[in-house]
């Protein structure tokens, strides 16, 4: 059986055109709303009368905003001081790690990150570090979370550290990733 198009105007002749020829489209344009009418459909579609009414808030959101300005250290024993966040959201400062492969002495790194800035306190962030004693750079990210004001600040990131290789089929070995979980010093 030959399978050819039939002339139809899209989308309803791509519809017709992919039924003639056997195949299943999986959403048809005539079951997208338009209009007044894509308002009526959308807003049944949402209605969730079983949700309550009163906004309650999120159980994972504390009564402590959290900062990431400040002394940290992390579950194997590395330390990063944060400078002060602007108000767009950036920050940089300084990694001291604990740990690594390189053959040099450790040296202190610079790290430059940004955050997002959110009314409950428990912003998510990302930042670079550029290693000084090393061909590596490595990249976080994570979520601050700040307990009720008796709890400690918690940083829950994850990272990729990425090293130079000498050619390309090294590249195998070149990306790690791993966790690490950061509390407040100061």
């Amino acid at each position: 059986m030959s399978r050819r198009l039939l002339p139809f105007a899209l989308p309803v002749g791509a519809a017709l055109a992919a039924a003639a020829v056997g195949n299943k489209l999986l959403c048809q344009a005539a079951e997208t709303p338009r209009g007044k009418e894509a308002g009526v459909k959308e807003e049944k579609a949402t209605n969730t009368k079983w949700w309550p009414v009163k906004e309650q808030k999120h159980p994972t959101r504390n009564d402590k905003k959290c900062s990431l300005t400040g002394w940290w250290k992390n579950d194997l024993g590395s330390k990063m001081c944060v400078s002060e966040v602007d108000s767009q959201g950036n920050f940089s400062g300084e990694y001291h790690t604990a740990v690594s492969s390189a053959q040099k002495p450790i040296e202190p790194s610079p790290l430059v990150g940004s955050q997002h800035l959110d009314e409950d306190g428990q912003c998510t962030f990302g930042f670079t570090v550029n290693w000084k004693f090393s061909d590596s750079t490595a990249v976080f990210v994570g979520q601050c979370f700040a307990g009720k004001v008796e709890e400690e600040e918690v940083l829950q990131t994850s990272w990729l550290l990425r090293e130079k290789v000498d050619s390309q089929p090294n590249n195998w070995k070149a990306t790690r990733t791993g966790q690490n979980i950061f509390t407040r010093m100061d």
